[in-house]
């Protein structure tokens, strides 16, 4: 069971990376982005192949008798056609959102198995998506924090280029251009990582054993947080917003953001 909970630990950062190098490549058409996803989900896939031989071949049995066993097998199911359809075709969204409904049915099995067999090591993979949970939520917030800082540094750019007032801290504060781009690739860095984080926090509490409610403050706040910054990458990529009026939504989104973290957190009684 231990050396099987490192496979399933594997499993699931392989499949996190691979769905963050897919969304990446949705967004801003990264090739390499799209290869290395491509890698990432390939050892997924062969993990979960060698996985299901074994119980065939070794175990005789063919995993799909249960609702555990059928969802991994589901999961190698959208594994394989995401690795054909990404290899023959070019739909970057099919295959992005295929990844990550993929990546919650997988969390689904590992959380379900564990909780089936109540061993220590199993309760304990669990009770790490809870670590991810955290982790993931609070890593995104600090790729939100960059764009944030970025837009500002774009706001006062932009108000000292229209005041002419020319000194050094025109010059230090860098092109705008660039600001603007570095505030949309840090948010292109935040929102599949904050989705990931929502999945796994989804799957632990419907796992922990605790009283789980959807119209919690802090589980609300943050949904609306995601779509905010979902928002941000359509205006930036679909409607072309930039410069100025991208920055102030920013700002602004990024103040929502606080409020969910500090004030919709002291309220929640859950995420408490």
């Amino acid at each position: 069971m231990l050396a099987e909970k490192w496979v399933y630990e594997l499993v699931i950062i392989l499949y996190a990376l691979s769905v963050i190098g897919y969304f990446i490549d949705f967004i801003q058409h990264n090739r390499k982005a799209n290869k290395l996803a491509f890698w990432l989900l390939s050892m997924v896939w062969t993990l979960q192949t060698f996985f299901l031989l074994s119980q065939i071949f070794v175990k005789e049995n063919f995993p799909v008798m249960t609702i555990y066993d059928g969802l991994y097998f589901y999961t190698w199911i959208l594994v394989t056609f995401s690795l054909i359809i990404n290899r023959l075709f070019r739909v970057d969204f099919l295959v992005f959102f295929t990844n990550l409904v993929g990546f919650f049915i997988m969390l689904l099995h590992i959380s379900t198995r564990a909780q089936k067999d109540l061993t220590e090591n199993g309760v304990r993979l669990v009770d790490e998506m809870l670590i991810g949970h955290i982790t993931l939520a609070l890593i995104s917030y600090g790729f939100f924090t960059l764009s944030f800082i970025f837009s500002i540094m774009y706001l006062l750019q932009y108000r000292l280029l229209k005041r002419k007032e020319w000194n050094k801290k025109l010059w230090r504060l860098g092109d705008l251009s660039k600001l603007d781009q570095f505030s949309f690739v840090s948010v292109t860095f935040g929102v599949p990582l904050l989705m990931l984080a929502i999945i796994l926090g989804i799957v632990w509490a419907y796992n922990s054993g605790d009283v789980f409610y959807w119209y919690d403050s802090k589980t609300l706040g943050s949904f609306i947080v995601l779509v905010v910054y979902i928002v941000f990458l359509f205006l930036r990529i679909v409607k072309k917003y930039q410069g100025r009026a991208i920055a102030m939504y920013n700002a602004a989104a990024f103040l929502f953001l606080l409020i969910n973290f500090f004030l919709f957190g002291s309220l929640s009684n859950f995420h408490f």
